[in-house]
């Protein structure tokens, strides 16, 4: 499995959680180079102003946990 591949399966356990509350998450990119992953959060995500905490601790945790060469996890 490639590190894109554990990337997207790792966003797909995160998806339920984020819908649940109106919202999701999309990759992006992910930069081999850098060890970051860009994302979107959309529908309610994008606009919640606890957005930040849910893509650093939520998002960005669960993805490290399951690819550990990930250095960050950034929305764009």
């Amino acid at each position: 499995m490639t590190t894109e591949e554990k990337i997207k399966k790792a966003i797909e356990k995160i998806r339920p959680m984020l819908q649940g509350d109106g919202g999701d998450v999309q990759f992006v990119n992910w930069d081999e180079r850098t060890g970051v992953v860009d994302v979107t959060l959309v529908g309610m995500c994008a606009h919640c102003h606890m957005a930040h905490i849910t893509l650093k601790q939520g998002i960005e945790a669960e993805i490290k946990q399951e690819v550990p060469e990930i250095k960050e996890v950034r929305s764009v």
